[in-house]
């Protein structure tokens, strides 16, 4: 199979991946499929996958050097934004048929709910990142952008917070103690690299 036609296949698999979660939770809308409680099993699953998304965008890289390959980078942008696209559904199903845009009361759960608080820290960041991912913020951003998407890991861990103190209250923390080991061994992958580039540019001493 030619490169082109292989790297064509490879991404339109991801695309089929990545919405697959949203086409079942249409089919089941559709059908009467969402429980007693649709609201709260929408934003169940949408949330679910956007913590999910998150953490194999954050994976990419550590695979990418275990495998030696390079080609993964290249849908790591892509996986991102359907990381942002399941919070952003997470998020309209809180605001348009939990709360009915009823931002006074949005507002009082931002400010005295914590879990409420980290998920929509957790959701501004994954906005930002969204705004600077395509090519032409990424040129005009330059070293920045670096330093912007760096925050992918405070929204992971934020989102990780979020995820468990909204299921303590249900004492179900299995899932969000295993999304939080995940992110705790990527995010321990990453020492190796930040202590080479320390050690290949030291800080200025003044």
């Amino acid at each position: 199979m030619r490169r082109d036609s292989r790297t064509i296949l490879l991404k339109a698999g991801v695309w089929a991946a990545c919405l697959t979660p949203f086409g079942l939770l249409a089919y089941r809308a559709a059908t009467g499929g969402l429980g007693a409680n649709p609201i709260e099993f929408i934003t169940h699953r949408t949330g679910f996958w956007c913590l999910t998304l998150l953490v194999v965008t954050l994976s990419i890289t550590p695979v990418r050097r275990i495998t030696g390959w390079n080609g993964l980078v290249r849908y790591r942008r892509l996986v991102g934004l359907f990381s942002f696209f399941y919070g952003l559904l997470h998020f309209l199903t809180y605001l348009v048929l939990d709360q009915f845009f009823d931002w006074s009361a949005i507002a009082a759960d931002i400010l005295k709910r914590p879990y409420i608080t980290v998920g929509f820290t957790a959701f501004l960041i994954l906005l930002l990142l969204a705004l600077t991912s395509p090519r032409a913020a990424v040129r005009r951003l330059g070293r920045r952008w670096q330093t912007i998407h760096r925050l992918i890991y405070a929204a992971a861990g934020l989102a990780v917070l979020h995820f468990y103190w909204k299921r303590s209250a249900k004492n179900d923390i299995f899932d969000p103690l295993i999304f939080a080991a995940l992110v705790a061994i990527l995010l321990a992958a990453r020492i190796p690299t930040w202590l080479k580039k320390r050690r290949s540019h030291p800080p200025i001493s003044h």
